[in-house]
């Protein structure tokens, strides 16, 4: 009953499953009656609570309400503010124009639909983001997976794809990550673009959580990894750096001319509301005049991550801002030391057991954010400390929550 996850939702609802974090959004929030660090929101920048953004959403709410614009963009939904933003997204991702998108799953899953017919073939990572998962479960033409990250794996599934279009007619497309948001692995772009050297294919990037974070300019993964070009399809969330809710999707004209007409998440769906699209505009305008917000950001991720490895932590290969923290143990213990964590440290991260990841593994992943402190990553770095050892000894197997 429940399914895989929510199988287990008679003793975890309200605390591991659906908790209520309250008050101002930050590094700082109540749960459980009791202030917690909170290492669990992908606020990178610290923009959800920053001051100029709240004034930005309530005076755009005071000036249009929620309502306005009424309908789709198509039909009676657009405004000179939504397309003015997606000019100066695709202006700073690199691409000729963009496309806003009411919310990033959906529109991930709308994109990969509306690219992509029978005689087409989508080759992809096989730890995709579930967005990408339910977008390719869409295509009733071919799809073959590749192993996470692994360039020889892409490649023979490239070759497969290939020989498949030379009877069909069709196209390759070739999807991945930006940053992985488990594990903190980069998706490898620049590697996949040189296999445009000898396979034709476009490459659809989602970079929910390079966006902002990533590059020089925080203009994304395809930025840091010197392959704006090579990208030729790139999707970004406001949902993470950019504390908001929704998307875009930007690449060539063309392009975004065809998704205009044919993404039904949008086509028939409402436009986002102006207090989001001029909230987002604020958020855009200090993501890229405040560069000391990413550089904060970084100075705590790895402030945080050489902390972790010098306590003797597993913390994967994440190279991003991205922290999982691996540990063996049983449901019982993971739920165990979670909890010991909230109660008795104050610390609150997300935990991620099986069937998400193998039995025996628990994941407890960090998301660090401009607005943590070092006292804040010193009060962690203690308590996964005495955490560690607890687990080592055996302590949670006999105090269990489950």
């Amino acid at each position: 009953m429940g399914g895989p996850i929510g199988q287990h939702q008679k003793w975890s609802h309200g605390y591991f499953s659906f908790p209520k974090l309250e008050g101002s959004i930050g590094p700082h929030m109540n749960f459980n009656g009791k202030t917690h660090i909170v290492w669990s929101l992908n606020n990178y920048l610290g923009l959800a609570d920053h001051p100029e953004v709240r004034q930005a959403d309530a005076q755009a709410a005071a000036d249009y309400g929620m309502a306005y614009p009424m309908g789709a963009r198509m039909m009676s939904g657009n405004t000179i503010h939504h397309e003015e933003l997606e000019n100066d997204l695709a202006a700073f991702v690199g691409k000729k124009a963009a496309f806003l998108l009411n919310y990033g799953y959906q529109g991930m899953v709308s994109i990969i639909d509306a690219l992509v017919d029978r005689n087409d073939v989508i080759v992809y990572d096989a730890e995709a983001h579930a967005c990408i998962i339910d977008g390719v479960r869409l295509h009733i033409g071919k799809r073959f997976v590749y192993q996470h990250n692994d360039i020889d794996s892409c490649e023979k599934q490239l070759e497969r794809a290939s020989r498949i279009v030379a009877q069909t007619g069709g196209a390759i497309l070739v999807i991945t990550e930006g940053v992985f948001g488990m594990t903190g692995t980069q998706g490898k772009l620049k590697e996949i673009v040189k296999l445009k050297d000898k396979y034709t294919f476009r490459l659809l990037v989602d970079d929910a959580h390079g966006l902002g974070t990533m590059g020089e300019t925080g203009a994304g993964t395809h930025e840091h990894q010197n392959c704006v070009d090579g990208v030729d399809v790139y999707f970004g969330t406001f949902a993470k750096s950019m504390a908001g809710i929704g998307a875009f999707v930007a690449s060539d004209k063309q392009i975004i001319d065809y998704l205009r007409y044919n993404m039904r998440s949008q086509t028939f769906a409402k436009a986002l509301p102006m207090p989001m699209v001029l909230g987002l505009r604020k958020r855009f305008e200090l993501l890229r005049s405040q560069p000391q917000l990413r550089e904060q950001l970084w100075q705590v991720a790895l402030t945080l991550q050489k902390g972790l490895k010098e306590r003797g932590f597993d913390i994967g290969n994440t190279n991003s801002m991205v922290t999982p923290v691996y540990l063996k143990g049983d449901l019982y213990e993971a739920t165990s030391l979670t909890r010991d964590l909230r109660e008795n440290y104050g610390i609150f991260c997300s935990i991620v057991i099986y069937p998400v990841v193998p039995k025996g593994l628990i994941i407890l992943r960090l998301i660090p954010t401009a607005v943590h402190s070092m006292e804040d990553v010193q009060r962690t770095l203690d308590a996964y400390t005495e955490m560690g050892e607890k687990l080592k000894a055996g302590l949670y197997k006999e105090q269990n929550v489950a």
